[in-house]
């Protein structure tokens, strides 16, 4: 398990990442998603090792990077797929990823064929693609066998089929019982990958929880009584089970409630309703809102 407890890391007065606290459990794709400049990388940055944060901790069971036994088998990590040497082979760069881990030689092959690259594993890094250098980092990752996946932005520069490919080995991983921790902007994608997201802005948590939840915050019912008599009295009950209700041009706009409940409020009110529908509006329209909300 991933824990992050009140993660802060100051540039003077500039607060990168703001008290941050959140868990990523195993078994689960887990998405980390916010604006740009909301603080992710900083946070994964700190979660490895390469920054030092101001105040808190992020572990994985209870031991920071550095106290890891022997990380590269314990996580596995891809920040920036444009860190291999261009006059360097694949496979050579892998060779070396793997002496410095101490990790054995034979899982180069296996990494190679599992990403897809094995017959570009003697081409030299700086004539691959963005989508190639991306299964390469991937690749890389995967060297120790880590129970712990830690993922920034991997399907940058990927075609469909790359990005297809991604998905189905990230679920794969999880399905395993690892733990998958994802950032990205791509978010139509993520919500086909992921679970469950962590969403920030400002440094700071906005959200976290499973992706079902989060658009259902967000999820617009539209209610048409068939009785326009009705409406007013069914607004006001609605309001008081607990959603956001406001007036559209021909019934109501409400967020906050599953469909299930609005329907029992209309029924005890004994009102015939004519339009029940759930708009939901996805993944990027629920963190566009949690994030506008932040910055306002």
């Amino acid at each position: 398990m991933i824990t992050v407890d009140g993660l802060t890391k100051r540039y003077g007065e500039l607060a990168a990442v703001d008290g941050l606290s959140f868990t990523v459990e195993p078994g689960a794709v887990t998405g980390f998603v916010g604006a740009n400049g909301a603080g992710k990388s900083t946070t994964l940055r700190m979660l490895l090792g390469l920054d030092a944060p101001t105040a808190g901790t992020a572990t994985f069971s209870g031991r920071r990077y550095c106290a890891l036994p022997q990380p590269a088998r314990t996580v596995g990590a891809l920040l920036d797929p444009r860190c291999a040497h261009p006059g360097r082979s694949a496979r050579d760069h892998l060779r070396w990823m793997a002496a410095a881990a101490g990790l054995p030689s034979a899982r180069i092959t296996d990494v190679l064929e599992q990403t897809g690259i094995a017959r570009a594993a003697d081409r030299r890094v700086g004539g691959f693609s963005l989508g190639m250098r991306q299964r390469l980092g991937i690749a890389g990752a995967l060297l120790g066998d880590p129970a712990v996946l830690v993922l920034d932005e991997p399907l940058n520069g990927l075609d469909p089929d790359g990005i297809r490919w991604v998905r189905e080995l990230l679920t794969g991983l999880a399905a395993q019982g690892r733990t998958v921790f994802v950032s990205s902007h791509l978010l139509g994608e993520l919500e086909h990958t992921a679970e469950r997201v962590v969403v920030i802005g400002h440094g700071r948590l906005l959200a976290a929880g499973t992706i079902a939840d989060l658009r259902g915050h967000t999820a617009v019912l539209r209610i048409v009584p068939a009785d326009p008599c009705a409406t007013a009295d069914l607004a006001g009950a609605l309001d008081r089970a607990g959603g956001t209700v406001d007036r559209a041009p021909d019934g109501l706009s409400v967020r906050g409630l599953p469909p299930e409940a609005a329907g029992r409020v209309a029924l005890e009110r004994g009102v015939a309703l004519r339009e029940l529908s759930l708009h939901d509006r996805g993944l990027e329209a629920a963190v566009r809102a949690l994030s506008s909300g932040a910055a306002s």
